[in-house]
């Protein structure tokens, strides 16, 4: 129950469902309460168009989404710091510069965690997608070396994995260098159509990117793929999903086998409906919804209108549906793009200019004034 007549609500990360929330509050006002944002960034990477980056499409500050315009206009009360661990029963949140926090209400979009070390083992070429400022900073520190092979492998079958290869393999930087894509021996693209598999496929070979359908392992020193040796590398860049943070199992909060916090169809944690989660770092309980960008930015809206209601002492209504959601649109980062939705594939320039529509317009849905 909420005793205060004006409640706190935590805010805990600015991932992509938080975003939407911030801009809930910006353009329709603010709830009636105090609320709070705890995230250590200035700014928020935008992950659908890192690969046209890594192309030379995009300049690194076309990613970007500055928070502190967004955090002025919402109204919130920003703390630069790292979540710890919460006290979901006090209702207290712990953060990594020696700040506590006490909260009614609290929702949780922190995203995932990188998991390519606990999963391939451990190497100095590594270079996991997650966290992805992580990524773009160490990219592009080694982007400017002048290695002797040139040689990157990519690891993950995924539309993450697909797209990564497709951006090194036109690297404004490191311009021609050979590129595998280790898929594992779930294959290319698992969960998408034969249609779009067979299309990306013949891209792939266009491109002169090897395909691989084992599974990999850093082993001795070397990235094996089944029993064959891959090296020599001078990269090793994986996309193969997102891993589950610690500090919801040490917080005793309800996870699943993989450690990802569990919550109903209306983003409630189970056991704790003042907790609300969402995006990687969740994991719904009623049905499956893929770790992705693309629902964790549909979430958005849902949430806040979830939250609303919370704070209006109701219980919430609204739960994200991904049906009609699973729109893909991998950029072959040659100037075309191939769409994935359903059992189509439909490869074209015109389609890679919808891709850079709907992507430019996510961005500028953020870093423009809320009344423009």
């Amino acid at each position: 129950m909420i005793s205060r007549a004006d409640p706190v609500l935590l805010l805990v990360g600015a991932g992509h469902a938080h975003l939407g929330v911030i801009d809930d509050w910006r353009k329709h006002g603010p709830p009636r309460a105090r609320t709070l944002l705890v995230e250590p960034l200035d700014a928020m990477l935008y992950s659908g168009m890192v690969p046209g980056w890594i192309a030379g499409e995009y300049r690194a500050s076309e990613l970007a989404i500055p928070l502190t315009p967004l955090v002025e206009e919402a109204g919130l009360k920003w703390h630069r710091a790292r979540l710890v661990r919460i006290d979901p029963r006090k209702r207290i949140a712990y953060l990594d510069n020696g700040e506590t926090l006490a909260f009614d209400i609290c929702s949780i979009a922190t995203g995932g965690a990188g998991q390519a070390s606990d999963v391939l083992g451990a190497d100095e070429r590594l270079l996991d997608i997650r966290p992805l400022g992580g990524f773009i900073g160490r990219w592009q520190s080694l982007r400017e070396a002048e290695p002797h092979q040139r040689r990157i492998a990519v690891v993950g079958g995924g539309a993450g994995g697909v797209e990564l290869a497709f951006g090194f393999r036109n690297s404004s930087h490191w311009r021609d260098c050979g590129v595998t894509l280790v898929t594992g021996v779930g294959g290319l693209l698992p969960d998408h159509a034969t249609a779009v598999r067979e299309r990306v496929a013949r891209e792939l070979e266009a491109q002169g990117v090897a395909v691989m359908r084992e599974d990999a392992v850093i082993r001795d020193g070397a990235l094996m793929a089944g029993d064959r040796s891959l090296e020599p590398l001078d990269l090793i860049a994986a996309a193969i999903g997102s891993g589950a943070p610690d500090w919801p199992t040490a917080s005793g909060l309800p996870v699943d086998e993989d450690g990802f916090v569990q919550v109903d169809e209306h983003q409630r944690v189970c056991g704790f409906e003042h907790i609300l989660a969402a995006g990687d770092v969740a994991r719904r309980t009623d049905r499956s919804v893929p770790h992705s960008g693309v629902h964790a930015v549909y979430t958005g809206p849902v949430l806040a209108k979830n939250l609303r209601r919370l704070l209006g002492g109701k219980p919430p209504r609204r739960s994200y549906s991904p049906r009609f959601m699973d729109f893909y649109l991998l950029n072959t980062c040659r100037g075309e793009a191939i769409a994935s939705y359903r059992w189509f594939g439909l490869q074209s320039r015109w389609m890679r200019r919808v891709k850079d529509w709907l992507d430019t317009r996510w961005i500028r849905r953020f870093t423009r004034p809320a009344g423009r």
